[in-house]
C-alpha cells in the first residue's frame, strides 16, 4: 500500500473524517468493574461511567459477558440510547469458559435488542497468542457463535475474533466477519519517534492477508507511567503523541479501531512487565481526562512517509504544533500520572484468578495478555514468519509476564 494522497488532499481527507466522527475515538475498550476495587457492576455504577464516557465514544468493547455477569447491566444501561457495545466471549485452555459466555451471550439476545446495541460479537482474545487454542479452534468458536445467533435472526450481527497480529492467519480471516488486530509498539520496544510508523506497518501486513475483508485495530495505546520497556517510555507525553499520530492517521485512511482503554483502573494486577498495568486509560482512577482537551487535534496533520520507511521525526514536529496549548496540559497530567489506577492490559489477568472461585473466571487474563501481544515478529504474503529478534522478545515479554 502506498500513499498516493497529495498533502492537500491528505489535509481534505482529515478534515472530512473527523467532521464525520466528531467523537474523538471510535470505541474504547472498557472493563464495568468499579475502577477502584473491582468490585462487579451496577446498572447503575454503568449508566455512570457511560455518563463519563458519551464525550469521547458511543461504543464500548468488553471482553466476556459472564466476567461478574457484567454484559447485563452494561445493556440494561445502554436501553433507549445511541451506544453500542462489542460483546466478547471469552475462551480459555478448555471450552468451559467459553461454553458458560456462549450461553450468557444467548440469555442476554432474548432479553435485550441485540440488532439495535450490539454492534459485534467478539470469540477469544488473544487466545491464539497465549497458546491456549489453536487458529482453527478459535475459527470453529467463532463459526459456531455465528451459528447459534443466526439461528435467533441475529445473523446479521459480525463476528469476529481479537488475536494479536503475529497471531492472525488465513484460517481465521476465513472464520470471521472481519479481522480484529490487536498491536502495541510500546511491547515491542521502540522508542515514540517509531511507534507510529512500527503500528501502520502491521496494519498494511494484515492487510495483505486479509483479501477483501475489514482490518480493525481492536487495541492499540500507550500507557502513561510506569517502567519503560526497552526503548518504550511510558509518559502521558508519549501517550498523547501516539495517540495523535495514531488516530489522525487511521482517519485518514478510514481504519476502524478500539482505543485501549477507557479507565486508569486500580484493580489491575500491577506485576506485568514493566508495571505499566494501571496507567492505560485515557481518563484517571477518579474518572478525569489525563489530557487536557481536545485530547489531539489532526488539523494539518501528515503521516510519515511511505509504509515500511524509518520513522521521521515527523511525530515529533507534530507533538510541537501544540506545544503552547499541551504546556497546560502536561502539568494536569504529569499529576495524573502519578494515579494507581487503571491498566489496559491486565484487563483479563485478574479475571484468571477470579476463575477458580465462580463464573467470572471466563474473563480470565484478559488484559494482561492484550498488552504483551505485539513482539516483533513479521508477517508475509499471508504467512505469520517469526523471526529470532522476535521469538526473543517475546520470550521476554512472557518471561515478565504475570499472567497463568
Amino acid at each position: 500500500m502506498k500513499f498516493t494522497l497529495t498533502l492537500a488532499a491528505m489535509a481534505a481527507a482529515s478534515a472530512t473524517a473527523m467532521a464525520a466522527d466528531s467523537l474523538p475515538f471510535h470505541a474504547l475498550s472498557y472493563n464495568a468493574k468499579q475502577i477502584k476495587t473491582g468490585d462487579c457492576p451496577t446498572v447503575d455504577s454503568v449508566r455512570d461511567d457511560l455518563k463519563v464516557l458519551e464525550d469521547f465514544t458511543k461504543e464500548v468493547r468488553i471482553y466476556s459477558v459472564n466476567d461478574c455477569k457484567q454484559g447485563e447491566p452494561i445493556l440494561r444501561a445502554m436501553e433507549n440510547t445511541d451506544w453500542k457495545v462489542q460483546l466478547g466471549l471469552w475462551v480459555g485452555k478448555d471450552d468451559s469458559s467459553y461454553e458458560a459466555d456462549k450461553k450468557e451471550l444467548l440469555r442476554l439476545a432474548g432479553l435485550f435488542d441485540f440488532k439495535k446495541q450490539v454492534s459485534a460479537v467478539i470469540v477469544g482474545n488473544e487466545a491464539v497468542y497465549r497458546e491456549e487454542q489453536t487458529q482453527a479452534q478459535i475459527a470453529a468458536k467463532v463459526k459456531d457463535t455465528k451459528s447459534a445467533l443466526t439461528k435467533l435472526g441475529l445473523g446479521s450481527i459480525p463476528v469476529t475474533t481479537s488475536e494479536t497480529w503475529p497471531s492472525i492467519d488465513k484460517t481465521i480471516v476465513d472464520a470471521v466477519d472481519y479481522v480484529n488486530m490487536h498491536a502495541f509498539p510500546f511491547w515491542e520496544g521502540v522508542p515514540i519517534e517509531g511507534a507510529q510508523d512500527k503500528m501502520f506497518q502491521h496494519i498494511y501486513d494484515i492487510q495483505k492477508i486479509a483479501g477483501t475483508k475489514e482490518v480493525v485495530v481492536g487495541e492499540t495505546g500507550w500507557p502513561s507511567d510506569g517502567g519503560n520497556y526497552g526503548d518504550s517510555a511510558p509518559t502521558l507525553k508519549n501517550e498523547k503523541q501516539y495517540m495523535k499520530e495514531f488516530i489522525c492517521r487511521a482517519n485518514l485512511e478510514n481504519i476502524r479501531y478500539v482505543w485501549f482503554s477507557a479507565f486508569d483502573e486500580a484493580w489491575k494486577p500491577t506485576t506485568n512487565a514493566s508495571d505499566v498495568e494501571t496507567h492505560w486509560g485515557i481518563l484517571d482512577g477518579d474518572k478525569k481526562p489525563k489530557i487536557t482537551l481536545p485530547m489531539y487535534n489532526c488539523k494539518g496533520f501528515v503521516p510519515n512517509g511511505t509504509p515500511g520507511e524509518e520513522s521521521q521525526s515527523q511525530s515529533e514536529s507534530n507533538g510541537e504544533s501544540d506545544a503552547s496549548a499541551n504546556d497546560s496540559s502536561d502539568a494536569d497530567e504529569s499529576d495524573a500520572d502519578g494515579k494507581d489506577d487503571n491498566d489496559a492490559s491486565d484487563e483479563l489477568l485478574d479475571l484468571e484468578s477470579e476463575s477458580a472461585d465462580d463464573q467470572s473466571g471466563a474473563a480470565s487474563g484478559l488484559e494482561s495478555e492484550e498488552t504483551e501481544t505485539s513482539g516483533a515478529m513479521s508477517v508475509a504474503g499471508g504467512n505469520v514468519l517469526s523471526t529470532a529478534a522476535a521469538i526473543a522478545f517475546s520470550a521476554a515479554a512472557l518471561a515478565a509476564s504475570s499472567f497463568v
